[in-house]
C-alpha cells in the first residue's frame, strides 16, 4: 500500500503547484488540502461494510461518490482523476498507468466547517433552518423504488446487528459489558415490537446522505453539504428519519439540544413528515452507536498516530454513552 500521507505533501504532485499543503486522514481516506482544491484518496481497506481493497473498486467508488454528492453540492465536486507514478514521483492527472484515483473538489475555508463553528457557538437558528430546508428539498426530488424499500427494511436490521458484532471486541476496552447488553436488548426489543411501524416507514425510503453531521457541512456564502456515503447501498437507501436523527444526534452530542429540536421541527415543517417523530429516538440511538463504532475502529488504526487513536477511543466512549441514553426512550 502506498502511504500517501507524506507523498501528497510534495507540491510537484499537483498541476497548480500549491504553496501550502495539509494532509489529513480518516480511517478510510487521505484528504489533501491545497488552498484552492481538495483531493480525496480512498485507502485500500476492507471493513466488511465497505470494500476498497482493489484499484478497480476504488475508481468505481470515486465515480459514485462524485455522483451522489453533486445532489447536495454540485459546485464543490469537480472530477475523478488518475494518480500516476513518474520518474519524478507521483502526479495527479498525469499520463501513464494509474496507480490510484482521487476525487478533485473545490476547497472551502476550513474555519467555516460547521463542527468548528459549533464549538465557537457561532451556529444560529437561521443556519439550522437553511440546512433543514436544503435536506428536505433534496429528498423531495428523490424517487423511491421497490428495490430501495426492500434494501431499507432489511438493511437497517442487518446494520444494527452488524454494529453489535463489529464492536464486540471493544467490550471491556471501550464499552462496559453491562451497558453493551442494555443497548442491544432495548434496540432489538424496539425492533420486534415496532416491526409494522418500521415496515410502514420503509415506504418513505429514498437515497439519503447517510453521514449527515456537522463535520460534513460547510457554512460559507451558503450551505455546502458534502461527503455523502457511496460505498454501501444499505447505508443510504433509508427512511429520511435516519438522516434527520443523525444530524439531530450530532447536535445533541455537541450539547445543543435546542438546535437539535429546532432542526427536527423545521424539517417536519418543510417535509410535512410528522411520522419521523415515531422513530426518532430509535434512529438517534442507531446513529450514535455507528459513531461509537467508527471512532472505535479509528482507535485501533495503526496508520494513525497514538494521540489520534487515544482521542478516537475517548470519543467512541462518549457516543456509546449517548446511545445508551437514547435507549431509555425506546
Amino acid at each position: 500500500m502506498i502511504d500517501f500521507s507524506k507523498q501528497l505533501e510534495n507540491p510537484a504532485v499537483y498541476d497548480h503547484k500549491p504553496k501550502s499543503i495539509q494532509v489529513i486522514q480518516t480511517h478510510i481516506s487521505w484528504v489533501s488540502l491545497t488552498g484552492k482544491y481538495a483531493y480525496k484518496i480512498k485507502k485500500p481497506v476492507n471493513f466488511g461494510f465497505l470494500d476498497f481493497s482493489t484499484l478497480e473498486k476504488r475508481k468505481a467508488f470515486c465515480e459514485k461518490e462524485l455522483k451522489v454528492n453533486k445532489r447536495f453540492s454540485p459546485d464543490v465536486y469537480i472530477s475523478v482523476l488518475p494518480i500516476t507514478k513518474t520518474a519524478a514521483g507521483l502526479r495527479i492527472g498525469g499520463s501513464g498507468k494509474p496507480v490510484e484515483y482521487c476525487i478533485k473538489m473545490k476547497e472551502l475555508p476550513q474555519d467555516r466547517l460547521m463542527s468548528k463553528l459549533l464549538a465557537k457557538k457561532k451556529i444560529t437558528k437561521t443556519h439550522i433552518d437553511n440546512i433543514a430546508r436544503s435536506v428536505a428539498c433534496v429528498y423531495a426530488k428523490e424517487k423511491s423504488t421497490p428495490a430501495m424499500r426492500k434494501v431499507s427494511l432489511a438493511g437497517i436490521k442487518y446494520s444494527i446487528n452488524e454494529n453489535f458484532e463489529q464492536t464486540r471486541d471493544f467490550i471491556g476496552k471501550l464499552f462496559d459489558k453491562k451497558s453493551f447488553g442494555l443497548i442491544k436488548s432495548r434496540v432489538l426489543s424496539f425492533m420486534r415490537r415496532n416491526n409494522d411501524l418500521l415496515k410502514k416507514r420503509s415506504a418513505k425510503t429514498v437515497m439519503c446522505h447517510g453521514d449527515l453531521h456537522s463535520g460534513n457541512i460547510f457554512i460559507a456564502d451558503k450551505i455546502y453539504i458534502f461527503d455523502a456515503i457511496e460505498f454501501n447501498e444499505r447505508f443510504v437507501y433509508l427512511d429520511p428519519a435516519a438522516d434527520v436523527a443523525f444530524f439531530a444526534m450530532d447536535l445533541d452530542f455537541n450539547r445543543r439540544k435546542d438546535l437539535a429540536d429546532f432542526f427536527i421541527r423545521q424539517y417536519v415543517k418543510y417535509s410535512r413528515d410528522k411520522g419521523i417523530l415515531d422513530v426518532l429516538d430509535f434512529y438517534k440511538c442507531y446513529r450514535a452507536y455507528v459513531r461509537a463504532k467508527v471512532n472505535g475502529l479509528m482507535s485501533v488504526d495503526q496508520h494513525l498516530g497514538s494521540e489520534k487513536r487515544a482521542e478516537a477511543a475517548k470519543t467512541s466512549r462518549k457516543y456509546f454513552d449517548l446511545a445508551l441514553g437514547y435507549t431509555k426512550n425506546l
